[in-house]
């Protein structure tokens, strides 16, 4: 099993994939320096094996490479932000409390 974290921009999607079999996404959109990140999904049989994490943490990687701030709309990128509180910084302060990240700020 090997897993990648594969950006498809022509889907609108970061793919997690077992080999070549895709077992979740995250869908984004980026208008200038912003990564809108509404969604993401992984396959219920594939669960409990941490790729959610994987697959946020590949996202998170590539937009700080790309020097772009998130809006992190998906609940599970909040939560992930809420636990790995260094990744914090790739959302604006100014939006922070539009996603309830306030707390993880101090």
């Amino acid at each position: 099993m090997e897993i990648t974290v594969v950006d498809v921009p022509e889907r609108g999607r970061f793919e997690i994939r077992d080999d070549d079999r895709v077992v979740g996404f995250a869908t984004y959109h980026v208008d200038d320096e912003l990564m809108t990140l509404p969604h993401t999904e992984v396959d219920p049989a594939m669960g409990g094996r941490g790729l959610g994490t994987q697959l946020v943490a590949g996202v998170l990687t590539s937009a700080r490479e790309r020097h772009l701030h998130v809006l992190p709309y998906c609940s599970f990128i909040r939560k992930y932000l809420l636990d790995h509180p260094a990744d914090l910084d790739l959302v604006a302060e100014a939006d922070r409390p539009t996603f309830g990240l306030v707390a993880a700020a101090s």
